[in-house]
């Protein structure tokens, strides 16, 4: 679609957010590999130099390939209302006839209304094509006067006022289905293309009511139809309008899945080869590490996001339920834990029957989301506690630390994304993007079970996982 010079759509905060955070460890992995670069041509090494000239450009493409994934997601502003009734029918208004007759006589009139409102549609209008606009409009108004001389059934009008009208197999897409495609593109929100629709019903009703002066009887069954057909079209601009976005985030998420991951897999295997070969002095080593620590960071990073894509899309969090311990597993978080900790202590306490059929993998992810969270927010001066007790009905983990209690009103949001444990001084991958709560609830959801936080001055923060077996 062509847009208005000048014109720049609104960002959405989740891409915006994530550029930002993708950004800090991607310009740690260009700007060191380039450095290492020229301390190995001016010592005259330049064994390494291919390498990390490599890892430089898979660096910038990736930041290429965020702008670019990123840049066509924008947002409309808030809904507005349609046009007030005038005290007439406006000029070049002819009345007097049915409504299907008066609609086709009457195009120009109710067209420019109806783009009068569009153009007030935010941002979004801002790159909206009139010339489409007016041929979505106008192909509408001739399928909703055909209809109304058309006689339908009981049963017909009944599945219209629904919106359940005959789907015709392997048809053209219609009018309204073209528009809700046009407006998925051009960045408006779903509730400005119910306003636009609004604005339509109520512009035709207004000019023919004016223009006919006084409604007879006869006329209110052409008043439902009119509605009946409006609610039809509305409904399939609506249904085309969600498929375009649910397959603009798939295709969003296969762009994060396969052509972000694969140049990230190159920087971190080529860092991880400079660290093992044991050949780089220091200070290069150093660096080297830090390029390999940011690269497994944009890696974590990058499956939180995918986790929350499956989610927004309506799969949920996929697990394999396999017969597990889950002390086990507990005490392998913990040791991952606290080697990444290694000033902070944390208490692992286990007992009772702790075997059952979970995603070790995922209840895991789980387990190191919590803990790392009551890293973050917990008192440095006391450890973090996780308790895991079994009986017959469920596995219960609990996550307790000691530190200021959480407000009310961030209780509420807790688990939504972006939102919950976020704040300044975050640490890890999922605490970046806000997601670690959110994953964490997701996962222990999809095992049909709950997660409960208790939260106070005096006995601190405790959040206990409930897994039925």
């Amino acid at each position: 679609m062509s847009g208005a010079d000048g014109a720049e759509p609104v960002r959405h905060p989740l891409p915006s957010r994530l550029i930002h955070d993708l950004r800090t460890p991607l310009a740690q992995i260009i700007g060191y590999s380039e450095m290492l670069a020229e301390q190995a041509e001016d010592a005259g090494d330049g064994r390494i130099v291919p390498d990390l000239h490599k890892v430089t450009a898979a660096g910038r493409r990736m930041l290429a390939l965020i702008e670019d994934s990123f840049a066509g997601f924008s947002t409309g502003a808030a809904d507005d209302e349609p046009p007030a009734a005038g005290a007439d029918a406006g000029p070049g208004v002819r009345g007097g006839i049915s409504l299907a007759e008066f609609i086709l006589a009457n195009r120009e009139p109710i067209l420019a209304e109806w783009e009068a409102f569009a153009r007030t549609c935010g941002p979004a209008a801002a790159s909206m094509d009139i010339e489409g606009l007016r041929d979505h409009a106008n192909e509408m108004l001739t399928v909703i006067a055909k209809d109304l001389q058309t006689p339908q059934t009981a049963d017909a009008q009944s599945d219209k006022a629904q919106g359940a009208a005959p789907v015709v197999e392997d048809a053209a897409a219609t009018a309204a289905e073209e528009h809700g495609a046009d407006r998925a593109e051009s960045g408006f929100t779903v509730e400005q293309m119910i306003s636009e629709y609004r604005a339509l019903r109520a512009s035709v009703i207004r000019l023919w009511t004016r223009a006919r002066g006084a409604l007879l009887a006869s006329d209110l069954e052409d008043l439902t139809r009119f509605n009946e057909a409006i609610d039809q079209s509305l409904a399939e601009s609506i249904t085309r309008y969600s498929d375009d976005l649910a397959r603009s985030r798939e295709m969003f998420l296969a762009i994060l899945g396969h052509d972000l991951r694969t140049p990230l897999g190159a920087v971190l295997t080529s860092a991880r080869f400079m660290l093992e070969s044991q050949e780089l002095p220091e200070p290069s080593r150093a660096l080297a590490g830090t390029i390999a620590n940011s690269s497994n960071r944009m890696v974590q990073m990058v499956g939180a996001l995918l986790d929350l894509t499956r989610t927004r899309l309506g799969g949920g969090i996929p697990i394999v339920a396999e017969p597990m311990d889950m002390g086990h597993a507990a005490r392998d978080v913990v040791n991952e834990i606290s080697a990444a900790h290694p000033l902070r202590s944390v208490v692992l306490e286990a007992e009772g029957d702790l075997e059952g059929d979970w995603d070790c993998a995922r209840i895991s992810q789980a387990l190191s989301n919590l803990l790392g969270n009551a890293l973050e927010h917990g008192s440095r001066d006391t450890p973090v506690t996780l308790r895991i007790r079994g009986d017959a009905r469920e596995v219960t983990a609990s996550v307790h630390n000691q530190g200021p209690p959480i407000s009310r009103d961030r209780m509420a949001s807790l688990f939504d994304p972006m939102k919950g444990g976020g704040g300044p001084g975050r640490t890890g991958a999922s605490a970046n993007l806000g997601l670690g709560l959110y994953i964490a609830d997701r996962i222990v959801r999809a095992h049909a079970g709950t997660i409960r936080v208790d939260s106070s001055e005096g006995a601190g923060t405790t959040f206990a996982v409930h897994l039925p077996r």
